[in-house]
């Protein structure tokens, strides 16, 4: 049996170990410090001309070193005024 692998990833800016390599879009939230909420997206960055990936809270992912993710307002207004 081999040891388990950690990741090195970044989370909004903020250096994470992820404690094995395929973690789903909820166990990353729990990372981040404090987690990250219902009321934000998660997203991978993708490196080029392509869009960023929306991560389900279900969706399992595979981690490698340096993978940047970041979150956002699930709801955007553009214009809206509190």
């Amino acid at each position: 049996m081999t040891p388990q692998q950690t990741v090195n990833i970044i989370i909004d800016k903020q250096h994470v170990t992820a404690p094995k390599p395929v973690m789903t879009g909820s166990e990353l939230r729990a990372l981040h410090k404090p987690p990250i909420g219902p009321e934000r997206d998660l997203f991978l960055k993708v490196p080029g001309p392509g869009d960023d990936r929306k991560i389900g809270d279900s969706e399992q992912v595979e981690l490698k070193d340096g993978m940047h993710f970041f979150s956002v307002p699930s709801q955007i207004n553009p214009g809206w005024v509190a």
